[in-house]
């Protein structure tokens, strides 16, 4: 297996989940450690990952948590604002997602996946954090949504794991929405996502690993873990003309700006 890179200024997972992560934690832990990964922010997506995920934030102190419905499973755990809320305080979540829409797997009725990510938005508004979103052939509905919300709710959105072209890219600089990139970036085929990156101010990038999923270059096919991180990075700083310490920098920067208070 190829080394993994290591960058010496810090770098935020800012997407992943933990406890998916089939390998012995403790040496993933270690991996991130010695390549310069100073915090992972792990996801919730149903709930009975609130069980898999509590004991890990309580064991690792640089490991962060959202608690939220992923759209697949909207239909089957469909919760009211006051539910999202009351949960989201029990972890000590510091953002609200992953939530969105997917309609390409349509796994949930399209109309229950549009109220449970209607739900969330306004549990993130009213607790004051920000919401993680996923959105997959779904553009124009997430667009639509978050317009009719932003009406009444003020609320940071970060579009995590971003494959979508450069129009959802401009939307999100025209609202000042995040967005995070996972392996998905280094792979050959995805030049739309890289195009949609290139036009992204810096103070609205995240990395991300999405792991166990979508390990990036030189990767592909094995499980992911956060110190892959590095590899996402070092593509979003070629993109963007600067090294990739002074990318890791800024992203780290961002993350503290969106989760205020998460690291110090």
């Amino acid at each position: 297996m190829k080394s993994f890179l290591k960058v010496e200024n810090m770098v935020v997972d800012s997407h992943c989940h933990l406890n998916m992560i089939k390998q012995d934690l403790d040496s993933v832990m270690k991996n991130a450690q010695e390549n310069g990964l100073m915090h992972m922010l792990t996801i919730c997506t149903q709930l009975s990952d609130m069980d898999t995920i509590k004991p890990i934030v309580k064991k690792y102190k640089n490991v962060s948590c959202t608690f939220g419905i992923h759209p697949h499973e909207a239909e089957q755990e469909l919760l009211t604002v006051e539910q999202i809320m009351q949960f989201a305080k029990s972890m000590n979540a510091v953002g609200i997602g992953e939530t969105g829409l997917d309609y390409f797997y349509d796994h949930s009725d399209r109309k229950m996946q549009k109220q449970s990510f209607k739900n969330h938005i306004i549990a993130a508004s009213k607790l004051n954090l920000p919401i993680v979103i996923h959105t997959r052939d779904a553009e124009d509905d997430t667009m639509a949504i978050l317009d009719e919300m932003r009406k009444d709710y003020d609320f940071k959105a970060i579009f995590h794991c971003f494959s979508s072209d450069i129009r959802l890219a401009e939307y999100a600089v025209k609202h000042d929405i995040y967005m995070s990139a996972s392996g998905i970036l280094t792979f050959n085929k995805s030049e739309n996502v890289r195009e949609a990156f290139r036009i992204i101010p810096k103070h609205l990038l995240l990395v991300e690993t999405d792991s166990p999923f979508l390990a990036p270059v030189p990767f592909r096919g094995k499980e992911c873990e956060p110190v892959m991180t590095n590899h996402t990075l070092q593509c979003l700083a070629d993109l963007h003309h600067v090294n990739v310490e002074d990318m890791a920098k800024q992203t780290t920067q961002n993350f503290r700006t969106l989760f205020k208070n998460v690291i110090k």
